[in-house]
Formats: structure tokens, sequence, C-alpha cells
């Protein structure tokens, strides 16, 4: 009898104690998803940053253009650069 007991405790208890393992897991591995998804990695960070400066240095290239364009038309009114330049600007 006592026997049984300790082979019917042995099979069934791994599954309890994986069952009550999860069970306190749980608010802290919701806790950890939540702090990933409100925090910016490096890594974006990085990636978002590359994109802020092409964008920039593409907005810098299409006014040089434009300014070359208006000096090749009327090089007498034409006088140094003085429009948008990429990192130059506040952030």
């Amino acid at each position: 009898m006592r026997t049984r007991f300790l082979l019917t405790a042995l099979t069934v208890l791994p599954g309890c104690v994986s069952t009550a393992t999860s069970i306190v897991k749980a608010p802290f591995q919701v806790a950890g998803k939540a702090v990933d998804w409100s925090t910016t990695s490096q890594e974006e960070a990085d990636r978002n940053y590359g994109r802020k400066m092409r964008r920039a240095e593409a907005r810098e290239g299409k006014e040089r253009r434009a300014w070359q364009q208006r000096c090749r038309r009327d090089p007498d009114r034409c006088g140094p650069y003085d429009g948008y330049v990429a990192g130059r600007d506040a952030r």
C-alpha cells in the first residue's frame, strides 16, 4: 500500500512542480516583456538614427542640386550655399 502511494506520488508530483514553477515564473516573464516593449534597444536606436541621417542627407542633396541649378541659370546672383546641411541641425 505504502509503495503504491509512493509510486503514484512520484509520477504525479513532477507535473505539479512544473505547473507551480510556471505559475510562479509567469509574472516575471510578463514584466520582462513589458520592459522590452517599452524600451528602445541600442540596435533599434542605431537603425532609427541611420534612417534619420539618410533622410537628412537626401534633403540636403536635393536642396544643393536646386541651388546649383539656380546658379547655372543666373551666376551673378549666386552666392555661397546657405541651405540645409545634414548633421548640423539641432536635435
